[in-house]
């Protein structure tokens, strides 16, 4: 299969068909990030697209799930992602969903009758990155995509009937800025309503530039204790009505799942002990295995 690494997809989407149809990402500007740094951005040939479609259809022509890369497939306009979704279709009688990483306005220049095509073309789940819910946050990061623009793109998505899976990056505003990425993500996350949450832990990776800052004095990295407070206030700050919460990413010190709001307080209750030294941690030179 025609796939250039590297290969950057959800846990969610172990089993998935990964069907390349861009290469990078179109907004690759965030300070934390070196998911792409190797890719230029570039749309996949139409025709490679179609070979690697028709390869995997007589290997695996019981597919049930495809997620389409790499960084944000729906940028594409709709003439040119349904015939792509079109294909998968005939090509997958057994095909349930199809899912991709959004950002904000991938979904928020397509019309409402857009999100509606694609989701009859089995669109039904999109992945973005909300990273925080401070504006101030994101600026430094250089997020392209604002905070009213992801609230927005969730929004528009859900009302044709798109669950997002959103994510959180704990950390990411450094010590420094952390009350801020505390309040600003619970009120972000309160609007958005999303089906799924995920909360990641900040790893700076070399060469970015926000390894940079940290090298400079500029950015301050918050330790084992400090992220799982982070997680507790966000938590505790939450009023969801119908979310899956999981921190069970490798970067994370303590695996955390459960249903919102149903599971809140005995989530809060094991975070509590986790601070207070009650539960052993990740050590450290697990994360990112």
């Amino acid at each position: 299969m025609s796939i250039l690494e590297p290969v950057i997809r959800p846990p969610a989407e172990a089993d998935s068909f990964l069907l390349q149809v861009t290469l990078g990402c179109s907004s690759d500007s965030c300070s934390f990030c070196g998911a792409y740094k190797g890719k230029t951005f570039q749309v996949k040939d139409r025709e490679e697209i179609s070979a690697d479609i028709r390869r995997h259809a007589r290997r695996y022509p019981d597919t049930r799930r495809v997620f389409l890369m790499d960084g944000d497939a729906l940028v594409l306009a709709n003439s040119k992602l349904v015939p792509i979704m079109e294909e998968l279709n005939a090509a997958f009688p057994r095909l349930a969903r199809i899912a991709s990483y959004a950002n904000g306005s991938n979904i928020t220049r397509k019309s409402d009758a857009d999100l509606a095509e694609l989701y009859r073309h089995k669109l039904s789940l999109i992945y973005m990155g909300l990273e925080s819910g401070s504006p101030q946050v994101l600026d430094r990061c250089a997020k392209r995509s604002s905070v009213a623009e992801m609230v927005a793109a969730v929004n528009r998505a859900a009302g044709a009937q798109i669950k997002s899976s959103v994510i959180v990056l704990l950390g990411l505003g450094g010590r420094r800025h952390s009350a801020e990425h505390v309040a600003g993500t619970i009120d972000a996350l309160n609007r958005m309503q999303p089906r799924y949450l995920s909360f990641l832990s900040l790893m700076v990776i070399p060469g970015t530039p926000l390894a940079e800052e940290v090298v400079r004095g500029e950015f301050e990295e918050l330790d084992p204790q400090e992220l799982l407070k982070e997680t507790y206030e966000i938590l505790k700050g939450l009023d969801l009505k119908k979310t899956v919460f999981r921190s069970d990413h490798a970067s994370n010190h303590l695996p955390l799942e459960g249903a919102l709001p149903k599971d809140k307080a005995a989530l809060l209750r094991i975070l509590e002990t986790a601070i207070g030294g009650g539960i052993r941690l990740k050590p450290e030179f697990l994360r990112g295995l």
